[in-house]
């Protein structure tokens, strides 16, 4: 963690910031990092009961947060969950576009459904999410969006096709944004590109001839989702004149 000695160390205190996919992995460390940072964290997923979970632990340790339902996919949940904050906040000031699905396979098996999951929930849901925030930020001339792409979004391999495709549109949309509302609208825009995490991502993946695959990414010492969130923290605790626009992170033996 950081050496911030007060609280008060951190520019983002009091700042509030919506958070997708928080009810595992990435999201649930990002929650608490923030809020252990003195953000406001409205945290959004499918699974309530993990959400709750994560509320109860943000609150027993003093923070402020907000909790609700949110599938990414469905554009008026994004919407809906966006206009609760403000209602109850005023304010959004950070967006972190977490939820994310990587349910790999060779394009051979023709896993159809799990590839248009994958575009439901790795493309459309950041955008959805963006565009819930987007006019407010723009409005009141400040915000920082936060996209997870990864190293899928720059090299791309077998029985990723899909993944990587859906984690280079984030890269090349996030750089969009960037030229869109940076300059124009002081709204600063950050890719996270992760490599190799202990999360639940691999679980997802139903392919049996990528069996090797899982089990050899099992055996690296992988990323911690603590590790992510502290990349995460850096980047959106980074003075306002800085604009941290990628950060790419890998565990030290991954050599891809």
């Amino acid at each position: 963690m950081f050496n911030h000695s007060l609280l008060e160390d951190y520019m983002i205190k009091d700042k509030v910031a919506i958070i997708t996919g928080a009810s595992s992995g990435i999201g649930f460390a990002t929650a608490l990092a923030l809020s252990k940072a003195g953000a406001k964290v409205a945290i959004g997923a499918r699974r309530v009961d993990r959400l709750e979970e994560l509320a109860k632990k943000i609150t027993s340790d003093g923070g402020e947060v907000f909790f609700q339902k949110l599938d990414v996919t469905q554009r008026s949940e994004c919407e809906n969950f966006a206009k609760a904050v403000l209602e109850k906040w005023g304010s959004i000031d950070i967006l972190i576009n977490n939820a994310g699905l990587m349910p790999l396979s060779l394009f051979k098996n023709l896993k159809v459904d799990e590839w248009d999951r994958m575009i439901d929930v790795n493309i459309k849901g950041v955008l959805y999410s963006t565009g819930a925030v987007i006019s407010h930020m723009k409005e009141k001339k400040s915000g920082h969006i936060v996209n997870l792409s990864s190293v899928a979004g720059r090299v791309v391999f077998a029985g990723g096709s899909v993944y990587c495709a859906t984690k280079y549109a984030v890269a090349a949309f996030t750089e969009g944004l960037r030229q869109e509302f940076s300059v124009r609208s002081n709204i600063r825009v950050t890719s996270i590109e992760p490599g190799v995490v202990a999360t639940e991502l691999n679980d997802t993946i139903t392919d049996e001839s990528l069996k090797g695959f899982v089990e050899n990414a099992k055996k690296m010492k992988a990323l911690q989702a603590e590790d992510i969130a502290n990349a995460i923290l850096y980047a959106v605790d980074s003075p306002s004149h800085v604009n941290v626009n990628e950060i790419l992170i890998r565990p030290t033996t991954q050599a891809l």
